[in-house]
């Protein structure tokens, strides 16, 4: 398993819409990176997911103490096929909605697994960068890169999340307001765009 933080920020990326880039044929990283809010749809489709990434299992766990803090996995993708039905919105296991308590936002420093299968093609230059909003607000921009991938295997990966100091007026804001904090993670390989997650989370404790 590689453990692995997030990149730096580098330089600072030209200002992008979510409308300028639904025009575009392909979507790159400096695109999203230039993104100032997050999106209201997907920005590209399940079956552009040529590679057939599939994400089976993911953990987050605070550093500090170890704790595990959400854990869920998938069943296999044999199982989910038998199960599927045709009127199931296409988009459902693109979205995931977190419930923490108000202490996961004074943490500093957290683990994410996850572990993921692909198909029978190699993939190279495998990147994720994820974008962490408070309404209107940028709180963080993670950028993580899996390497090269080869064909058929299963993975797994731990990457490392280094919170950003946040205010207390913030915090409240973010405590009193469930699901206004949203992200975006978007999947590259080779700098195409070939997956976008979407998730919102709440800090109140409760569903």
């Amino acid at each position: 398993m590689k453990v692995k933080k997030s990149g730096g920020a580098g330089a600072a990326a030209a200002a992008r819409t979510e409308e300028e880039l639904g025009r575009k044929a392909l979507i790159g990283p400096d695109d999203v990176l230039g993104l100032q809010r997050v999106t209201s749809d997907y920005l590209c489709t399940p079956e552009e997911n040529v590679y057939k990434i599939d994400f089976t299992r993911f953990k987050i766990r605070d550093m500090e103490s170890g704790t595990v803090l959400f854990e869920i996995t998938k069943p296999a993708a044999s199982e989910r096929e038998h199960n599927d039905r045709k009127d199931i919105d296409p988009n459902a296991g693109r979205f995931v909605r977190y419930q923490f308590t108000p202490a996961f936002l004074r943490l500093r420093q957290v683990g994410a697994t996850v572990e993921f299968t692909v198909g029978d093609k190699p993939i190279n230059n495998f990147r994720m960068i994820e974008r962490h909003y408070f309404r209107d607000q940028l709180l963080k921009s993670f950028d993580f890169e899996f390497g090269f991938c080869i064909p058929s295997s299963k993975n797994t990966c731990e990457h490392i999340y280094e919170f950003p100091q946040l205010s207390e007026d913030l915090i409240r804001e973010m405590i009193l307001h469930p699901y206004e904090t949203q992200s975006d993670s978007f999947y590259f390989v080779d700098n195409k765009l070939v997956m976008h997650n979407k998730a919102d989370y709440s800090y109140s404790g409760g569903p």
